[in-house]
């Protein structure tokens, strides 16, 4: 039986946050001077790409590997995080208590999270009233920021931090707001969903289930399946390093002392950009286009042809390329495996799958990049079990 301080994130943070302080201190007086690498002009007029300039432990992001979060691959979260029935996919939670502790949860820790989660979640009624001053057609990452920010006007560390407090104490109004956030933007991007996509008919929460399978049923979908692919799918999203826009964009205001809220808002604008989270959508619509073309029965030779033919007009073929890795994108893995269990025989899966073997040799042979991206998952699950896609930017991370 483990304790209840065993069991609250809190208390496990409060232990080892002052051990971290300390080893930040004695790691810049010791080694504050160590020349990390050279800088050149590529690295500047890339955007720093490649350049090393920010200390991020939670994930790294290897160009073979693909994401590790603490140091453990997609296919070893799966395996050793709670998950909420039997061989089923990782609690969302889960990765969230390994991300701020380092440490594999277990299945009581994960539950109390959850938990905890639920008991924080009740959103203020003037964010409805913000969300809903907007036009019902503006963009759903424009809908979904204006009610993170107006999230922030609760924000724990800027009423702290207008009091007076030591920096040593920062952690302790940033985690809740940190938490309070967490908890609180299934219910707003949920309500975003239904206002643009089912006529502003709001689902309320269901307190007996886990974040994600909570948030599926408030955007109004119960299937099985949805539920445990909206757990693999934000586990897998949880983190992605520091580099990328909306990572490096929060990082960034973090650096500030804003407030968890105005970070994640700035992060959620960086996320909107269509070299960024809008990229999942263009690949929907492509697909669809290829389908709409030719039809859902296209064979592989023909399938070559309109590639070669797409890419001879001047223009790409979305979802392959990616700034960091050089192989294909394990979050494309997995969600190909959740594919080929429960959805082998829908068209659009069937599509992609002859993407993953006809565009990467195409490219390969003109001298590009072909790690095969995320985004083409994105859009056949999500579509098949019956999501308005357009939203999928909204959800992205």
């Amino acid at each position: 039986m483990q304790s209840a301080s065993d069991l609250d994130l809190r208390s496990q943070l409060q232990e080892m946050i002052p051990e971290q302080q300390d080893r930040l201190k004695k790691l810049k007086s010791e080694h504050g001077k160590v020349q990390l690498g050279n800088i050149t002009v590529d690295m500047v007029l890339g955007g720093m790409r490649g350049m090393t300039g920010m200390l991020w432990e939670t994930s790294l992001l290897d160009p073979e590997e693909g994401i590790r979060f603490r140091g453990l691959s997609i296919p070893e979260c799966q395996k050793v995080l709670p998950a909420a029935v039997k061989d089923g996919e990782p609690l969302p939670e889960g990765l969230l208590w390994l991300l701020l502790t380092g440490k594999v949860p277990t299945k009581e820790q994960v539950d109390a999270l959850s938990k905890e989660l639920l008991s924080r979640s009740t959103v203020p009624g003037y964010v409805y009233k913000a969300i809903d001053a907007l036009p019902v057609t503006a963009h759903p990452m424009t809908q979904f920021t204006t009610g993170v920010m107006a999230l922030q006007v609760d924000s724990e560390f800027q009423k702290a931090y207008n009091k007076g407090m030591p920096k040593t104490k920062f952690w302790e109004p940033t985690y809740e707001d940190c938490l309070n956030l967490i908890s609180r933007l299934p219910q707003v991007a949920s309500y975003v969903y239904r206002r643009i996509f089912k006529d502003g008919k709001a689902i309320a929460a269901d307190n007996t289930l886990d974040y994600a399978a909570n948030f599926s049923h408030m955007l109004g979908f119960d299937d099985p399946k949805m539920l445990e692919l909206m757990r693999l799918y934000i586990t897998i999203h949880t983190d992605h390093e520091g580099g990328n826009v909306s990572a490096h964009t929060g990082h960034l205001v973090g650096s500030a002392l804003s407030d968890p809220y105005l970070s994640f808002a700035a992060a959620l604008n960086g996320l909107a950009g269509p070299l960024h989270g809008l990229a999942n959508q263009e690949v929907l619509l492509w697909i669809k286009s290829v389908m709409e073309e030719t039809g859902s029965n296209i064979t592989t030779d023909q399938l070559k042809e309109y590639v070669w033919k797409t890419l001879k007009s001047g223009k790409v073929v979305p979802g392959y390329g990616h700034g960091v890795l050089r192989n294909t994108d394990p979050r494309y893995s997995c969600q190909r495996e959740f594919a080929l269990k429960y959805l082998p025989e829908d068209p659009l899966f069937q599509l992609v799958s002859k993407l993953y073997e006809v565009v990467p040799p195409i490219l390969t042979e003109l001298g590009k990049v072909m790690s095969f991206q995320i985004n083409h998952n994105y859009s056949f699950n999500f579509s098949f079990l019956g999501m308005d896609t357009i939203f999928l930017l909204c959800i992205f991370r």
